[in-house]
């Protein structure tokens, strides 16, 4: 019913959908992202001399391509590239990797752990105990989330060359007791400038963004602000020396970094967040982040 109703009140919305699902296999990668983008914001991009944030990241779309840049997102390969630049102890335990879930042996994983594949974005199942529902639900997710390919939803080149794979990892809470908050930091040529943190998901997911010394940034994107306040982790500051050190090799990337009781714990690299086709709100500060993103030709 969101979805029907969404389409009804957001015909770019419905229109995103449709050229997703029906034609993206059949459009070359410009003339997708193009229409996707007016899909998203409403306007076609300027790909010839991008000015705001989301414009720059459909050009690093096409014109920036790194095969390199697969190991980084996917879920497993990037954790053994991360725990080479912050350390082990940064790391959430991986307790299997499996290439179907019929290879998955139950009876050796604990009663709560967290199923991910590696190749997309979204393919997340949260298992909290080990009965028939549980798992027949995480089953469908998982299942349809490895015939996915993730490159076809944006375009997005890392995740062109990527293998389905499964792996389970420890399941862990913050300080709430009941949820993982993310800490997503925006970082470029290795300087974070902001980040924003996602709550209350899944059913009410807020977002809230920060700059540098925690001032609540007056902007929104694609979720409402949070209604409750939302407190400086205790290891902030070690979250910003972690990204700085992540992001060095790259013009962008989104180091998304989780806080328990002052340990840090990695959680991925995003090189396009939203894939660039969600508005600000207001729209002035997708001109402001846009000074930030040096693209590689204005070098």
């Amino acid at each position: 019913m969101n979805k029907i109703f969404k389409a009804f009140t957001n015909p770019y919305w419905a229109f995103g959908v449709i050229l997703r699902r029906l034609f993206s296999r059949f459009m070359s990668d410009e003339t997708f992202v193009r229409w996707e983008y007016f899909s998203g914001m409403g306007k076609f991009p300027n790909l010839e001399a991008p000015v705001t944030y989301n414009e720059k990241l459909q050009w690093l779309k096409l014109n920036d391509i790194h095969p390199e840049y697969s190991r980084k997102v996917d879920k497993y390969d990037a954790k053994e590239y991360v725990r080479t630049i912050i350390g082990d102890e940064h790391i959430i335990p991986t307790l299997g990797i499996w290439e179907s879930w019929d290879e998955i042996d139950f009876d050796k994983l604990p009663d709560k752990f967290v199923l991910k594949t590696t190749h997309d974005s979204g393919g997340v199942a949260v298992c909290k105990d080990k009965s028939n529902k549980t798992l027949r639900k995480a089953k469908k997710k998982i299942c349809k989330s490895l015939k996915h390919n993730y490159f076809y939803e944006h375009r997005e080149y890392p995740y062109k060359g990527i293998k389905p794979r499964i792996i389970a990892e420890q399941f862990m809470v913050d300080e709430s007791g009941t949820e993982l908050k993310d800490y997503k930091f925006f970082c470029f040529n290795g300087m974070p400038k902001m980040l924003f943190v996602a709550t209350d998901r899944p059913f009410d997911t807020r977002f809230d963004f920060f700059d540098m010394e925690w001032n609540h940034l007056p902007f929104k994107q694609g979720h409402p602000l949070a209604t409750k306040e939302i407190r400086k982790p205790v290891g902030f500051e070690k979250m910003k020396e972690l990204s700085r050190k992540l992001s060095q090799d790259f013009p962008h990337v989104r180091v998304d970094l989780y806080d328990i009781n002052g340990q840090i714990y990695f959680g991925e690299l995003t090189f396009f967040h939203f894939s660039g086709n969600v508005p600000f709100e207001p729209e002035e500060w997708d001109y402001k982040i846009g000074e930030w993103l040096e693209l590689p030709l204005d070098n």
